[in-house]
């Protein structure tokens, strides 16, 4: 293990040489006129997914104001090109047979049944086995960790997908509805999660995607929302994400997660993106 430990040291990236990519590749995206899937468009993201799992030391709170500023537009602009990628793909779906047999075209596919896998695990050392109801809020047109779950882990729980898109839960709809059974178990509410309110209670697990609440102060802004209308000893799974990863995603903080009970924070060292940080909604708080 330390071998291995001394190994990934040396090959890490230094933080000005990882800023300089950054911000380089940030400038190229920027330039584009468009965000729609191409081969230049997923060459110059592909290749930004790759510069940052690579193993860093990076501290994000340390970073200049200029290269803060980059990033926040660069979490802003990977969101809709994520948005845009997904729709596409999604829109193909609903065209072929059976679009559940073939989710593994996706290009990130692994990477969400990893991520599902993960997030399977960390609830079931949680205690949180067959939950009955679960709320996915942020969906998106292609519901993979929904469908994922719902398929190979949680196979009686119904799952309510929340997304303010209606566009997006229309092929969402579609994608899901080609398989009777899993249709059943699996609905999409067309909404502003600000909106949403005494339903939260019914559910036992709620995940917040990586994308909803774009910056620290609308993050924390719909966790305490959620905190507020879900049921005491309910459970929330946040997706955050940590070191070079955040340059792709919010950050969420244990100390951003105030009135809940902190039970789990996994931040991963392979191929996944999203850290996952697991809480709780203690019983005694209102």
């Amino acid at each position: 293990m330390a071998s291995l430990q001394n190994s990934n040291l040396e090959t890490q990236i230094s933080d000005e040489l990882l800023v300089a990519r950054i911000t380089e590749i940030h400038g190229a995206i920027s330039k584009l006129e468009s965000l729609r899937p191409s081969k230049q468009v997923n060459s110059l993201f592909s290749h930004l997914v790759c510069l940052c799992i690579q193993p860093s030391s990076i501290d994000i709170t340390s970073l200049s104001k200029e290269a803060q500023e980059m990033r926040k537009s660069l979490i802003v602009i990977c969101g809709r090109a994520e948005g845009l990628l997904e729709l596409e793909f999604a829109t193909f779906l609903i065209k072929v047979n059976n679009p559940l047999d073939n989710l593994n075209l996706f290009p990130y596919y692994g990477n969400y049944v990893k991520l599902a896998n993960l997030e399977c695990t960390i609830l079931s050392e949680n205690g949180v086995v067959e939950p009955k109801k679960v709320a996915f809020i942020g969906s998106g047109p292609m519901p993979l960790t929904s469908i994922i779950l719902a398929t190979h882990h949680l196979k009686s729980t119904h799952f309510d997908n929340y997304d303010i898109d209606e566009a997006a839960n229309n092929v969402a709809r579609r994608i899901v509805g080609s398989d009777s059974e899993l249709e059943k178990r699996m609905k999409f509410e067309t909404c502003d999660v600000m909106e949403v309110k005494e339903k939260f209670r019914d559910y036992d697990c709620i995940f917040l995607a990586a994308l909803v609440g774009m910056t620290k102060k609308e993050k924390m802004k719909i966790v305490g929302h959620v905190r507020k209308y879900m049921k005491e000893g309910g459970i929330l799974l946040v997706r955050s994400a940590n070191g070079a990863r955040a340059f792709l995603y919010p950050v969420v903080e244990e100390n951003d997660l105030l009135g809940f009970k902190i039970l789990s924070i996994f931040h991963p060292t392979d191929d996944v993106v999203n850290s996952v940080v697991l809480a709780r909604k203690p019983e005694f708080l209102k």
